[in-house]
């Protein structure tokens, strides 16, 4: 299935992926009571954070995110995928990690998890992450930047 100005998206994988996240956040806050932030996980897993889930369970969480995405990748004949460099992607890591704890949490937990229990502040903070990704987007375009390669 194609959807008209975006010959490469794939609807039919993103709702499923969709569906899969929701699942994931879902079994998360109803079986262990906690949200499924990934940034929450991660400092948890590293021994940042000393409250959430068991070690053993933000591990497994942390490394399932990988170790799933590498498995699709199989299951569908692999991603044909380009990348700028791990100079780029170093910083922009760390950005997004800097970011996250200025905002007290991620995407997954704000946007995932907050918005479904209606959080104001999660609300407020997933408009702030949407409104940011479409100023750099449209910037980079005005820059004369490829977004896409």
């Amino acid at each position: 299935m194609t959807l008209p100005g975006f010959p490469d998206a794939a609807p039919v994988a993103g709702l499923a992926g969709g569906v899969l996240i929701g699942l994931a956040a879902a079994i998360m806050l109803l079986g262990a009571g906690r949200i499924a932030g990934v940034s929450g996980l991660a400092a948890r897993a590293f021994g940042l954070n000393d409250g959430g889930p068991p070690r053993v369970a933000a591990w497994a969480f942390i490394l399932g995110l990988p170790v799933g995405a590498f498995i699709v990748a199989l299951a569908s004949g692999g991603i044909d995928a380009s990348f700028t460099g791990f100079g780029p992607i170093l910083i922009a890591g760390l950005l997004v990690g800097l970011g996250t704890r200025i905002g007290s949490g991620c995407t997954s937990g704000h946007g995932v998890c907050g918005v479904s229990r209606l959080s104001q502040r999660s609300i407020v903070a997933t408009a702030t992450f949407m409104a940011a990704g479409i100023a750099t987007v449209a910037l980079m375009n005005a820059m004369g930047l490829k977004v896409l390669p």
